[in-house]
């Protein structure tokens, strides 16, 4: 796992911790434990495919601390930043709401880096819960920080219909295949079709969409 120094660049460092007494995260509806559930990702199959015979690349992960995950990406080679954005993401909404200048403190705090030092980042489902005043200056810090040619594998909600739109953590068992670990549901977050995606990451080189039949959009964009 990394961490950041003070000039942003990737360092070693300590998983991050939940303050002690702090706020239980914001939960619409809490679901009992339950086994991972496995599925295919075409998108996560290409992420690693951009990687294909190279070394020593530095990717964000943002389902939280996985010793999977971890082990996986430095078999590859690569070193990995950990954090669970979701977590964060509920402790600041609790302290602060959605309060544009909470949103700023949120990214500095999720996203501790001043300059760009990552060759890829798994967002999983993260972007799709971030308040909507808060989303578009999280994909812009998002591309500050990556190198050009970096790949990024973000999830969203396909089901227009939706009442409540699951969270899960995401463990990497191969190069296409995930185990999804239910975090409960959450309110509906808006509806994310391809041309809002393509609108979102419209700075970024590329972006390619993979619907699959668990009404989970898989977007896979190049820096």
């Amino acid at each position: 796992m990394l961490g950041s120094d003070s000039t942003g660049s990737a360092t070693p460092a300590q998983p991050r911790q939940r303050p002690a007494g702090g706020p239980q995260p914001v939960r619409v509806e809490s679901r009992p434990k339950v086994q991972p559930v496995t599925r295919q990702s075409p998108g996560l199959e290409q992420f690693f495919g951009t990687m294909r015979e190279r070394r020593g690349l530095a990717i964000i992960d943002l389902a939280g601390l996985s010793q999977a995950n971890v082990s996986f990406i430095t078999n590859l080679g690569h070193t990995i930043y950990s954090d669970d954005l979701l977590q964060s993401l509920d402790e600041a909404l609790a302290h602060g709401g959605a309060d544009p200048r909470m949103g700023t403190r949120f990214l500095e705090q999720s996203l501790p880096f001043r300059e760009p030092g990552f060759d890829g980042a798994l967002l999983w489902d993260c972007l799709q819960f971030l308040p909507p005043a808060w989303l578009e200056a999280g994909v812009e810090r998002l591309h500050s920080i990556l190198r050009p040619g970096a790949a990024v594998l973000a999830f969203f909600n396909a089901d227009e219909k939706a009442a409540a739109v699951p969270s899960y953590q995401y463990r990497i068992a191969d190069q296409r295949t995930l185990h999804l670990t239910p975090r409960g549901t959450r309110a509906p977050a808006p509806y994310f079709n391809n041309r809002v995606l393509e609108r979102l990451f419209h700075r970024f080189a590329t972006t390619k969409f993979f619907l699959t039949r668990d009404h989970l959009r898989e977007v896979l964009v190049k820096r």
